[in-house]
């Protein structure tokens, strides 16, 4: 067995300097989309888990959740209610 399979290719090596003895890879190993567009290149996933940003409407408390109401745990555990949305307003937007 050789030993020069342990080496990277000659193409991918690239001196820094002439006075200096280390070498950098090329972008290939950093970025394997050099050569795409920015258009057709994979765009990362955004993963926000259900999670949103609230305000309480009783304390101001600003939290992040994934529950439905945006009363925060500390406000309904004292009792606070939110009311109830009225049908009939949202039937009518002008009047």
């Amino acid at each position: 067995m050789d030993d020069e399979t342990d080496e990277k290719p000659d193409e991918c090596l690239v001196e820094t300097e002439p006075n200096h003895d280390r070498l950098v890879l090329c972008t290939c190993a950093q970025d394997p989309f050099t050569d795409v567009p920015p258009e057709l290149r994979p765009r990362a996933v955004k993963r926000d888990f259900g999670l949103r940003k609230v305000k309480c409407p009783h304390c101001g408390f600003v939290y992040w959740t994934t529950r439905k109401t945006d009363l925060c745990v500390s406000c309904e555990k004292m009792g606070v209610k939110l009311p109830e949305p009225d049908p009939d307003k949202e039937k009518k937007p002008g009047g």
